[in-house]
Formats: structure tokens, sequence, C-alpha cells
């Protein structure tokens, strides 16, 4: 048996780890975040020009987007014109000693560029490199233009979204590209035990923005294929799993009620005083409440609109029935469990004034996530990383003089 090395106590899982990020907006920022946060060394590389569009994206502070600073935290920042030749001369000496790197643009654009994968592969062999991209890098779309919510239309997710009379609706985020981000993680995580653990050496990792979300389609595909089931809009409730859906309480609060288990209904059913339903056998299991739950989510709702929300809260808790009132972002960011699991960090914006920021997920027992720093400014990193890989400040200087930079 081999021994474990000793324990850093001060360690994060992904020290060590070289992560080169050649991302825009979502998807391969949201991947190379991740990684940062659990101790990855992530350099961005950014157009000179105005950086990530991300930093110009919904609410600005003093000209920067609050989300910015959150997508893009513990990451450092570097401006290459990857059109210049020395940029890409930069470039290839980043990747000559990187781990990861993420990319998210259209395919065929580093091809053109002379640092497509084969040949960063010959330049490194240990390099992982993630794509992310609206079709993937092979099949007759791959070459058209992706975004998230064009992933979640193909990948099925937008058809199932919404009510059967009324067109279908999106989530209020781009799911899309945060579903193939975490997708991409996944990929670059085995790829690099395969690299150090197997033997192996680096290898592409491969994400279509539509495949990430289809990924996530449940049962759809037997079904359709052994029955001809095309599973349709339905609102708040989901056929098959009964009952579960959203309600309104006296007081005009929503809440989530999902008593789908067979124990969990009876329960729901004799604490709003229906014993006759929660004794009822045809009502004993999934397939009998759905042929009749246009009646039960009737009672439901008459049920919860005939009492606040408090009360209703209460009285579900009591009879240990899952449910939850749909939260808003003031609701999150009062309540206790939120609050008790740390899912709010403090930092700092550039003028010292202090704002709240998302907490890190997954939470690892021994060797937590770390939020280090706020989002970069543009090419706030330029000077030390190109020191770092041996240039003189007379050739950072005319880097930047020759726009390179």
């Amino acid at each position: 048996m081999v021994n474990p090395l000793p324990l850093n106590p001060a360690a994060k899982p992904l020290d060590g780890l070289k992560v080169i990020e050649l991302g825009t907006l979502i998807a391969g920022p949201f991947a190379s975040r991740l990684m940062a946060e659990f101790g990855a060394d992530v350099i961005k590389i950014e157009s000179p020009n105005g950086g990530d569009p991300l930093r110009k994206w919904r609410k600005l502070y003093e000209g920067t987007s609050l989300w910015w600073y959150v997508q893009s935290r513990n990451k450092k920042s570097l401006t290459l014109n990857l059109k210049h030749p020395q940029a890409q001369e930069i470039f290839r000496k980043l990747i000559a000693e990187a781990d990861v790197l993420v990319e998210n643009f259209r395919p065929g654009v580093l091809e053109k560029l002379g640092l497509g994968w084969d040949a960063l592969h010959a330049l490194n062999p240990r390099l992982v490199m993630v794509r992310l991209s609206g079709f993937g890098q092979t099949g007759p779309m791959k070459d058209q233009p992706g975004f998230g919510a064009v992933g979640e239309s193909m990948g099925g997710l937008r058809f199932i979204t919404g009510y059967e009379d009324r067109p279908p609706v999106r989530t209020g985020i781009s799911i899309g590209d945060s579903i193939a981000a975490l997708w991409g993680v996944i990929g670059a995580m085995m790829a690099l035990r395969h690299r150090d653990v197997n033997g192996g050496q680096g290898q592409m990792v491969d994400v279509a923005l539509y495949e990430g979300v289809f990924a996530m389609m449940e049962s759809m595909v037997p079904e359709f294929d052994v029955f001809g089931f095309i599973r349709e809009r339905t609102g708040n409730i989901m056929p098959g799993i009964t009952p579960s859906s959203i309600h309104t309480t006296q007081d005009g609060r929503h809440v989530q009620i999902g008593a789908n288990g067979d124990a969990i209904f009876a329960r729901f059913m004799r604490i709003i005083g229906r014993d006759d339903l929660a004794n009822d056998p045809t009502l004993s299991d999934n397939a009998g409440r759905d042929l009749r739950r246009d009646e039960l989510y009737g009672i439901i709702d008459r049920w919860v609109a005939s009492h606040p929300l408090s009360d209703v809260l209460a009285a579900l808790e009591q009879a240990e029935v899952p449910a939850s009132r749909i939260f808003s972002i003031e609701d999150m960011m009062r309540d206790p469990q939120f609050l008790a699991r740390e899912m709010f960090v403090r930092s700092k914006l550039p003028d010292g004034r202090e704002f709240q920021a998302p907490g890190i997920v997954p939470k690892l027992s021994a060797t937590p996530g770390k939020v280090e720093w706020r989002g970069p400014e543009l090419g706030e990193h330029n000077v030390s990383i190109l020191q770092a890989l041996g240039y003189s400040a007379d050739q950072v200087a005319k880097f930047r003089t020759s726009g390179a930079i």
C-alpha cells in the first residue's frame, strides 16, 4: 500500500493546477471560475480592446458589472491580441506549462490562428483542452454560432418549460451555459485523473451546449423510443409524480409542496384533515394519484389558499412533507439556512465598498474552496505574468507599444 503524502492543512484540492482561460461571457468563464475557487492558478486571457463583454453586462457599479466581479474571482487577467505574432508567442509559452486550457470560441477560430488542438497537443502532450461550443467540434452544425438559449431549445429544456396552452418559456438564468460549464469541469477532472493516475496524455474535452442540456432530460429518450411518448409542457405539475406543484397562500405567497412519496402523501392528507384520502387504497401510489391529480390539486389549492404562508409551512414541517416557499434573492439573503451554510461571502469593490457575493459550492470538509480576490481589472496581471515567463520590463513595454498586449 502506498503511503499518502503528508496533509498540508492550507492546501486546496487544485493547488498547482495551471489553467488558461480563453473564454468570454458565461460557459467557459464559469468553468474556470469553479477551478479557481478550489485553488487552480487561472490566467484569463482577454482582448486588449475592452476585454470580456461580461464586464459590461447587467448591473454596473462605476462602469463595471457586478457579475464580472463574481464570475472572474480568483483569476488573473492577461491581455493578448492573439492575431499578433508576439502575443501568440506568449500564449504558446503559457500553454507549454499549462495543465488545462478552457475555451469557448466557435469551432475553427483557434485553428485559423494556428492554435488548435493538434498544434497545442504537439506543444504540450499533457495539456487537457476543454472546448465548449454551441454544437460541438464535429457534425453538420459545428460551424454555427450557438448561445445557451439555443442549447436549451435544441437540448429539450425549452420544449417542456411553461404551460401547455402557451408558448415555451425560458428559465430566468442562462442555465444552458452553466450546465455545459459543469460538464466541462467534470470532463477536465476525468482527463486529468487519466493523465496523472493511468499514465495517459492530455486530451480534448468536447462539450456542446445542447448536449449538456440534453443529458439532463431524464427518461425522455426511452419513453419516446418504447412508447412514442413525447413529454409536453405541464406548468407546475409533473404528470406521473403527484402531488408536486406550486400553490398560492391566503396572503398571496407561493409554496412548492412535494408530497409525491406514498407515506408522505398519507401524512399530508392527515395534516389537512383528509384522513379519507390518506386511507384510500386507490391513492396509495403515484399511478393512482396521478389518475386523480386534478381532484387532488383542487383540494390542496383550497387548503393552502385558506391559510397564511407561515401556517402552511408550519403544518407541512410538522407532517414532514417536503416544502418551501418560493424564495426571492431577498428571502435568500435573510434565511438562516443560507447563512448557516455560508452561502454569501463578503468581498470589496475597487473603491473599498463591501458587497455580498455567492458562496462556494460544493462544500469540501477537508479542502474547502475560498474566494481570494474579486474579478481583476483588465490586464491587471500583465506585468507579473509576463515577467514570470522570463520577459524583461523593456520587452513588456515593447509588447504594449506593438499592440501585442
